[in-house]
């Protein structure tokens, strides 16, 4: 994003609860979406690995998502949600959403990276997430790579298992 310096990026916080869930809502459908409930376990329990875009006082974008042990993404983790461990381990992406008025600006690529960055510096494995077949595309641009239909069944959608190694 040239030449926006009011958009910052940084750790979630409690009192971005509401705004947050108002975004889940536009990036996914009320089935797809997290539960408020959920939004306050990961913001209590993993704030080191949920990210935020800002802009003046509006969140415009976030990731967020617990380490996990396994290199793929199962169903149980959009409920139960437990502390990342310090290093190792596979950092899961269970949620990127950028508001739809700031799509195509580079937000989510620039989250993605950011979320890497982190992970590195924690020594995770991969990076890994689920994803709907039309978002494939978007993420093999950040250099995912697709590991085929994922045995997810969440919210009655296929999603794809895609991968980053770090």
């Amino acid at each position: 994003m040239k030449g926006n310096v009011s958009m910052i990026i940084r750790q979630v916080d409690e009192k971005d609860l509401n705004q947050l869930i108002t975004l889940e809502n536009k990036g996914f459908t009320p089935e797809e979406a997290a539960s408020k409930d959920a939004f306050i376990t990961r913001i209590n329990t993993i704030p080191d690995t949920f990210i935020i875009a800002q802009e003046n006082e509006e969140i415009i974008g976030y990731v967020n998502g617990p380490v996990i042990s396994a290199p793929f993404i199962t169903d149980d983790l959009f409920e139960k949600t437990i502390s990342n461990p310090e290093t190792g381990g596979h950092q899961s992406i269970l949620g990127i959403v950028v508001n739809p008025k700031h799509h195509h600006k580079g937000i989510a690529s620039m989250l993605l990276r950011e979320f890497e960055k982190q992970a590195r510096n924690k020594q995770r494995l991969t990076v890994t997430l689920t994803c709907k077949e039309e978002l494939i595309p978007f993420y093999e641009k950040n250099r995912y790579v697709n590991q085929g239909v994922a045995e997810s069944q969440h919210a009655g959608v296929q999603w794809f298992n895609m991968s980053k190694e770090l």
